[in-house]
């Protein structure tokens, strides 16, 4: 298997790199180990809901960008403090997911520098009943993609931050997150080790120290998917399936409680029930949401010039703004 490294730390881009070459390994490739990191980011599985598994007012605020994959599984956050690793194989016949196949030698690598990981029901890797990895594959025809996290020492006071949904209820046939305690490796291998000799180890157990590179069609061909896919909203949220949220507040002037259906990412229709006051029908406030994308920016942008105390009295626009998630 040979081995490469991407130096890029767009989430966006090295997702493409990891798809260009899965859907382009030709039959008789000997496979390809790629080690590579991310910037801060959020990375969701292929069938999960965003929503339901981010804190949009987070992301937002701290520009973390939100990325959905090609294989299932959970959210993951990424950081400087987390190496991802890709294996691209062909199967040969056996093409079957398969996660111990994969993870034995990254535990073996791992144990070179004191960390005694096992794995832990079907795609993680736990020390002392701490998660330190996490994995997802993929099957296509012969092919076989499987890649995963290493955590060495990821903030994770951030990923608490930037996993917690806010408190409205959601509700979706999405796949959610199983959340677990997380552990660091760096808490656990010899002292004295670093990530580059953990590099080196992954590089000696899962390869055989052929360098693999990027040839300029691949290249140009990973740009493209990453412009054309992974930077655009309808495949990090629109790919979302349908999914129902709801909010409860009680306000000094009345209750409010909102209902919005979201399919692909857009809202499709709204309901405001209550014990509020108002001066206007609430079905013309609710029409307002139909067609709008679920998201912080394109509400603020349908929703800043609505008259708040003629629908809701006594309330105020920047309360109603925040609660209409804005």
């Amino acid at each position: 298997m040979q081995y490469l490294r991407l130096f890029s730390l767009d989430p966006t881009y090295n997702l493409a790199v990891e798809e260009q070459l899965f859907a382009t390994l030709p039959p008789e490739h000997p496979g390809i180990f790629m080690l590579w990191q991310n910037a801060p980011s959020v990375i969701v599985g292929r069938y999960q809901c965003t929503a339901e598994e981010v804190n949009a007012v987070v992301v937002a605020r701290e520009h973390i960008p939100v990325v959905r994959r090609i294989t299932g599984g959970g959210a993951v956050y990424h950081d400087l403090g987390n190496l991802n690793f890709s294996f691209l194989a062909n199967s040969h016949g056996t093409a079957r997911v398969n996660f111990q196949q994969y993870l034995k030698p990254i535990v073996v690598a791992l144990a070179e520098l004191g960390v005694q990981a096992a794995i832990s029901g079907r795609n993680d890797l736990e020390v002392d009943g701490k998660k330190i990895s996490g994995s997802g594959q993929l099957v296509c025809g012969s092919r076989i993609l499987h890649h995963g996290t290493l955590l060495i020492n990821v903030d994770r006071a951030r990923l608490d931050e930037v996993l917690t949904v806010a408190p409205e209820k959601i509700h979706s046939r999405g796949i959610q997150s199983v959340r677990m305690r997380v552990g660091g490796i760096a808490d656990y291998w010899h002292p004295g080790s670093t990530l580059d000799m953990l590099i080196e180890a992954l590089r000696r157990h899962c390869t055989d120290d052929d360098a693999a590179g990027l040839t300029p069609m691949e290249l140009a061909g990973a740009e493209q998917l990453a412009a054309g896919k992974y930077r655009q909203w309808h495949w990090n949220y629109g790919a979302s399936p349908p999914y129902t949220r709801e909010q409860k507040r009680r306000f000094p002037w009345g209750t409010v409680c909102l209902r919005l259906d979201v399919q692909q990412g857009v809202i499709r229709s709204c309901r405001i029930f209550g014990d509020f006051f108002s001066m206007r029908d609430i079905a013309e406030l609710e029409a307002l949401f139909a067609g709008c994308r679920h998201e912080r920016q394109s509400l603020r942008q349908r929703l800043q010039t609505v008259s708040w105390e003629e629908y809701f009295v006594g309330s105020e626009a920047a309360s109603m703004l925040h609660f209409f998630g804005c």
